[in-house]
């Protein structure tokens, strides 16, 4: 039952975030923001709706190492599991916003998360006030830096411009779809966590870090293997770090808000975090070495062979 459980979880889960991405942008389009400015924000934080209901549901009934393990995990599995799958089938291109803007401000929030949770074993109200700051500050210099850069292009084909004509009522419609199933799925796939990780013996961070974390990461990697074996531009880097920023800044920064978030195992701080820290750090060398801005095949089977390597220890843990 468990499993049947995390399944319709995720299955809902999936069902509201394209519906609640739609609804987003086509209202977006009824207040005349720029398809750029929808793109970097309201895209983004719209497909952050699934891991934040995750991780709020989790936190309010208990279970904090579920919405840490789930942003943790995440994080991971964008890199090792989607950014490296997509590179073997279809390698990536690098450009000088990864490594100038978008990294060093994935490493600031990773290794601020690190130090968050050593020092007092919880991320506080005000600390996820903190996070959010660092989030608005982010998105601002995010936007300015693409008007200046002029760089449209890759936003622009996140964005549908047939959701421009869209009724206010398909809009209320989507958005009451889109926030029912959010909620229901976040519910069944808590609750599935918890009983399948007490069936299995293992802790609910297991469980987060594992089944939840590559079970939310599944749209992202779909997307991106599509687009990669149509041989169109597969995935922006800068997009893929920007997602993770948003993991740490907005969930766990909203989720702290409204509950503060308690490290309960201390394997999140002896393993789990070093792994994330880890994955983000080796982006950079790989940047540069062999073959410079770009990663390709090779590092691709690399970076998946090293997240089958965290899965087993997590697993085994």
């Amino acid at each position: 039952m468990s499993l049947l459980f995390i399944f319709l979880g995720l299955a809902l889960l999936v069902v509201g975030g394209e519906f609640l991405v739609r609804a987003s942008v086509a209202l977006s389009f009824r207040f005349n923001i720029s398809k750029m400015v929808i793109g970097l924000t309201v895209v983004s934080f719209a497909t952050s709706a699934p891991e934040l209901l995750v991780s709020i549901q989790a936190a309010m009934e208990g279970f904090s190492d579920i919405s840490l393990g789930n942003v943790i995990g995440s994080n991971i599995a964008n890199i090792g599991l989607v950014l490296g799958i997509t590179a073997i089938i279809s390698p990536l291109a690098i450009d000088k916003d990864f490594y100038k803007f978008n990294w060093p401000v994935m490493m600031l929030l990773s290794v601020g998360l690190y130090f968050i949770l050593k020092t007092g074993g919880v991320i506080t109200r005000m600390e996820g006030v903190g996070l959010l700051v660092i989030l608005v500050i982010y998105l601002y210099l995010l936007i300015n830096r693409a008007k200046k850069a002029r760089v449209t292009e890759a936003v622009d084909e996140s964005v549908d411009d047939s959701l421009a004509t869209v009724s206010g009522f398909k809009i209320s419609i989507w958005l009451l779809i889109g926030a029912v199933t959010l909620y229901f799925g976040s519910e069944l796939l808590v609750d599935g966590a918890v009983e399948l990780a007490v069936t299995m013996g293992v802790s609910e961070r297991v469980i987060a870090v594992t089944m939840i974390a590559v079970g939310t990461s599944v749209p992202e990697l779909a997307a991106s293997v599509i687009a990669a074996l149509k041989k169109e531009k597969a995935l922006s880097l800068g997009n893929l770090i920007g997602s993770n920023i948003f993991n740490i800044a907005s969930v766990l920064g909203i989720t702290a808000i409204i509950q503060p978030i308690f490290v309960k195992s201390p394997e999140v701080l002896t393993s789990d975090i070093f792994w994330m820290l880890g994955f983000a750090a080796i982006l950079i060398p790989m940047a540069f070495l062999p073959k410079r801005f770009e990663i390709g095949r090779v590092k691709g089977i690399i970076i998946v062979a090293a997240y089958g390597v965290f899965i087993s220890l997590a697993l085994l843990s």
